[in-house]
């Protein structure tokens, strides 16, 4: 507790040297499911995904970061490597919207008004929310419950930047969304009078891996280093 008190204080004092620097773009790349159904491979990016990201930078080495992504979420058991899937054949098709907010920290120094061309390998961390359709499989076919609900996560994700023309920045990241739901695959149904068609591991939570390329316009006031 006494870490994370100074952690906070550390990062508070930090913010307050700099002036704000506001970055706004798209992320732009692909989504993939790690659950109950389909392949279990950890980056295999299989269906298109487009979102909105904001940045406030607080200083080179860490910015605020929030961002609203969409994707539509698929899952084929056939393309899995696990035989009992490909016999399985299961398959999905599932609306996913995702808000998330927390920390962005570049490994070096990163500044965004610096007339040469720079770039830094980055971690991303913070809390989601993941709004996903409810399904269950009847006789081997997605079935739904006509509701939705949201799965809170954990977002992380590893990326490089660097910036381009004038005050463009882009970036390539890979990030892995750890879940407190085993619902979004459609393998634990909400509805208690479908809870009959529930299947495979228990204890384990889905996981979603969104896998692109962002690119953001900054602007705002230069700042003044001291």
């Amino acid at each position: 507790m006494r870490y994370f008190t100074v952690l906070i204080i550390s990062i508070l004092s930090i913010t307050s040297s700099y002036s704000q620097n506001h970055e706004l773009g798209v992320f732009v790349g692909g989504s993939n499911l790690i659950g109950d159904v389909g392949a279990t491979n950890y980056i295999s990016p299989n269906s298109p995904t487009l979102g909105l990201i904001y940045k406030w930078n607080a200083s080179p080495r860490h910015s605020w970061r929030a961002s609203l992504i969409y994707s539509d979420l698929k899952a084929k058991d056939f393309k899995s490597d696990d035989p009992r899937r490909q016999q399985r054949d299961y398959n999905f098709d599932s609306n996913l919207l995702e808000i998330s907010a927390g920390i962005e920290f570049t490994f070096f120094d990163f500044d965004l008004y610096d007339e040469r061309t720079t770039g830094t390998p980055y971690l991303y961390s913070g809390i989601s929310m993941a709004k996903h359709d409810n399904f269950y499989f009847f006789n081997g076919v997605q079935t739904p419950e006509n509701n939705s609900s949201w799965a809170i996560g954990i977002p992380m994700a590893l990326g490089f930047k660097t910036n381009i023309i004038d005050n463009f920045i882009i970036g390539i990241e890979v990030g892995a969304r750890y879940t407190f739901s085993d619902a979004i695959d459609g393998s634990n149904p909400k509805e208690a009078i479908n809870q009959q068609y529930r299947f495979g591991n228990i204890n384990n939570n889905d996981w979603y891996v969104f896998s692109g390329v962002t690119l953001t316009y900054t602007f705002g006031i230069k700042p003044c280093y001291y």
